[in-house]
């Protein structure tokens, strides 16, 4: 009962904060406004199980790793989910986010920069993993809307002989530098406008302020490096248009 009655204020507060959500959205007469309300629920729901889940598999590396596993395999149907589902697509999808990852954790617990061991593996890799998976979405779905809003343009590119991937080249620039914008202005107005998840943690967790601060930069720069990777080479798997694609 005391755990419970300590949790009181934490669900007022957010079921307070969903209902204000709702209302807002539904006075606006938003589509779906519903979601976001639904959205918050759902993740606290799961976050409540994998508290509880991680405080047994935390130190353990075959339990970390298949916790991983679960992560990307639900990041990568998601980001499928919002480009129109397909299993070729979502393979696409899953090999192009797996591509900046891997690359990405390769080199930070390779250089040393952050210690390898379980815990920090799951903590980073669930950051580059949950952040990988906006970033591909918000790349697929703004290289399909600046085709269908700029396609008299690449049709006449197609006319004139260029390939599918030349005559969408400059949609797919453009779908790039958008999809990145979030984690840039994040990134540079780190410790201005924001105090990053990552580095307030750390310093409840005991480390300094100097320690932490450290962790997060090698995470912001974890995130655009896999960001980058991933958003250019779905474009890239994704350039290869002949038609105009229907609205997603």
């Amino acid at each position: 009962m005391p755990a419970l009655a300590a949790l009181l204020p934490t669900l007022a507060a957010v079921a307070i904060l969903a209902a204000l959500t709702v209302g807002v959205l539904w006075g606006a007469r938003t589509p779906s406004y519903l979601s976001p309300a639904l959205a918050i629920l759902r993740g606290a729901a799961q976050l409540a199980v994998i508290s509880l889940v991680l405080g047994g598999v935390i130190s353990n590396p075959l339990w970390v790793g298949a916790a991983l596993a679960v992560m990307f395999s639900v990041a990568s149907v998601t980001a499928t989910r919002r480009l129109t589902w397909s299993w070729r697509r979502f393979a696409v999808v899953a090999g192009t986010m797996a591509a900046g990852i891997l690359v990405t954790v390769a080199i930070v617990f390779g250089t040393g920069a952050i210690e390898f061991s379980p815990r920090y593996a799951l903590a980073v890799g669930g950051i580059v993993i949950g952040n990988s998976m906006t970033i591909a979405t918000l790349a697929g779905r703004r290289f399909v809307e600046a085709i269908i809003e700029q396609w008299d343009q690449v049709e006449g590119w197609l006319a004139l002989g260029a390939t599918p991937r030349q005559a969408t080249l400059l949609q797919a620039r453009q779908a790039v530098h958008s999809a990145l914008i979030p984690s840039t202005d994040q990134t540079k107005t780190t410790g201005l406008v924001t105090l990053p998840g990552a580095f307030v943690g750390a310093i409840f967790g005991g480390a300094s302020p100097l320690e932490a601060g450290r962790f997060q930069v090698v995470v912001l720069a974890s995130i655009m490096a896999a960001g980058s990777i991933t958003a250019v080479a779905l474009i890239r798997s994704l350039g290869n248009v002949k038609v105009r694609p229907e609205p997603l």
